[in-house]
């Protein structure tokens, strides 16, 4: 186990809140840290970005920090700003 899990690991045995809404929290928490890492990879600033979208830094910085309720196109947008493809996979 990893630094990161014994972390969540004891918050979830102090906290029945984050047990309840860990999963689907944490899962909108990697859809923003996939597009910050992305974008970080192709060598952008949040301000390049936010150009490309013809948006501002503040709604970037949104997306990647607090992507809860992204719109699919929204993120197909960015994705696509990024020069990549967006691929969604149901197990």
């Amino acid at each position: 186990m990893d630094d990161l899990e014994k972390y969540i690991d004891k918050r979830k045995k102090k906290s029945k809140y984050l047990v309840e809404n860990f999963e689907d929290r944490y899962e909108t928490f990697k859809i923003g840290i996939l597009l910050k890492k992305a974008r970080e990879e192709v060598g952008l600033t949040q301000d390049e970005i936010a150009k490309k979208l013809k948006t501002k830094k503040s709604a970037i910085s949104r997306i990647e920090n607090h992507s809860e309720d992204i719109r699919l196109s929204t993120l197909k947008n960015y994705v696509e700003a990024l020069g990549k493809k967006l691929q969604l996979v149901i197990n």
